[in-house]
This record gives C-alpha cells, sequence and structure tokens, in this order.
C-alpha cells in the first residue's frame, strides 16, 4: 500500500474507542433506555408534548432529534438563546451563560412546556448552572425530566450551581454517556492536549436508541407513532403534511 493510501492509525483508535463506548452504553444502560422511551411513549399517549434542550456542544444531540427524517414529530427544541451552538459571537459568550443563575427559569416560563410533558435535558459534565436549573424548574412545573450526562463528571468535578448538586440529581431517568472527563478519547506523545472528543456520538446514539424505544412502546400502546419521513423520498412532503397537521398543537417549530 502506497503512501497515498495509507491508513491513519489514530483515526482507528477512534473508531474503536466509540465504539467501546457505544457498546457500554448499549449493555448497561438499557433499562434506562427503555424507561425513557416509555416515558415519551406514555406522553404522547396522554396528549403530552416532547422537548430536547443542550447547550453548547450537548445542543447537537438535541438537534438531532428534531423535525428530521425518521424522527419523532413532536420533538421539540426548547432553545435558550445564546447557547444553542457555536454561531454566537463570541463563541466563548455560550459557555459563560450556561453558568448564569436564572436564566434557565425564565426560558421555561416563556416557554409552551407544561406539566405532563416529557424534557430530555443533555449535559456532559451536568454541572453548570444552566441544565441543573433547567431540571429543577421543569420538575417543579411537573415534566418529566430525563437527563443524557456523564456521571463521571459527578464524582470527579465540582458542581458549579450554588446548591452542589449535578444535572442527574434532578432527573426522572438518567443515560449514563460514559464519557471520560475531558471528552478526548486519544493522547499522542508529539501532541500535547488530549483530542477526539466521542460525547457527540455516543450521546446522539443514546437519544436515537431512546426514540426508538418510545416508537416500540407506542406500537404497545396501540399508537401509530408520529413519525417524519425523508422529504427526499416520493410522497415525504405530503406523508408530513398530514403529521405535522394531525399534531399542529404539539409541534412548537413551525408556524
Amino acid at each position: 500500500m502506497g503512501d497515498s493510501a495509507r491508513e491513519s492509525k489514530l483515526a482507528g483508535q477512534f473508531f474503536d474507542a466509540a465504539i467501546g463506548l457505544l457498546q457500554q452504553v448499549r449493555d448497561q444502560d438499557a433499562e434506562e433506555i427503555a424507561a425513557a422511551g416509555t416515558a415519551i411513549a406514555e406522553a404522547v399517549a396522554a396528549g403530552g408534548r416532547l422537548f430536547a434542550f443542550g447547550a453548547g456542544h450537548s445542543s447537537l444531540a438535541a438537534q438531532d432529534v428534531v423535525y428530521r427524517a425518521g424522527g419523532l414529530a413532536l420533538m421539540n427544541l426548547l432553545a435558550v438563546p445564546g447557547v444553542v451552538g457555536v454561531d454566537v459571537m463570541p463563541a466563548t459568550l455560550g459557555s459563560a451563560l450556561e453558568r448564569v443563575d436564572g436564566l434557565a427559569g425564565a426560558v421555561l416560563d416563556s416557554s409552551p412546556a407544561r406539566a405532563g410533558d416529557v424534557l430530555i435535558i443533555i449535559s456532559l459534565s451536568g454541572r453548570n448552572a444552566l441544565p441543573v436549573e433547567m431540571a429543577m424548574n421543569a420538575r417543579a412545573l411537573g415534566l418529566t425530566v430525563i437527563g443524557v450526562t456523564s456521571l463521571a463528571y459527578a464524582t470527579e468535578t465540582k458542581s458549579r450551581h450554588v446548591s452542589g448538586t449535578y444535572l442527574k440529581d434532578h432527573c426522572d431517568i438518567v443515560l449514563d454517556s460514559r464519557i471520560a472527563v475531558g471528552d478526548a478519547e486519544l493522547t499522542h506523545e508529539a501532541i500535547e492536549a488530549p483530542f477526539a472528543p466521542a460525547s457527540t456520538v455516543v450521546t446522539s446514539a443514546l437519544m436515537q436508541a431512546t426514540m426508538a424505544a418510545a416508537a416500540e412502546e407506542m406500537v404497545r400502546l396501540g399508537i401509530e407513532p408520529p413519525l417524519l419521513r425523508s422529504g427526499n423520498v416520493d410522497g415525504g412532503h405530503e406523508w408530513n403534511g398530514r403529521v405535522m397537521t394531525e399534531y399542529a398543537d404539539r409541534i412548537f417549530f413551525r408556524h
């Protein structure tokens, strides 16, 4: 094999690390994933609404289940201005906003979320004020809270919330991504900083597995899961139009 076609050793190591983590969450989070799926299905059956929230790169996994082919049409993004992604300038502002007390309460109070709804909160560390307060306030409002986080941070870092608690402490169900503190799977003797984070891969997989579990439970309850089809296949737009019309009162990402 010539140099132009040589394989990257580090790329292979990243795939191995990601696959190993996926196997861990598949095997060790199975009961929690099933419970999360059941909570979502029961909320849909009862007329409830579904929301997902994440700050910074944790928002990627939240966005991954909102308005997408093969996804539940009822999943809405609970957006907090300035923390959804790196589009805010400067990008460091998003990280700073995660530590602002009171922001979560203001967002929830002005959102359509209400008792009986489900809110998935994604935060890798679970230590900042925003996800902690989001969970606390959501449960106070009567929402079912599913947390997706790395429990390692709760034992190896200090909480940044005044209570000293973490996201995991205010959830009805917790999915552990099992990502090591620092979120970097690889090191190299010639590179000073660790690199190759896997949290997005694993967290997105946890989210999609939960959506699959929810669809399975809806079938058991006798409900047709309100799924969206790809707009790039024939009939997709027509299908989605029917779903969005039927569930218009529970879909908030459209006018």
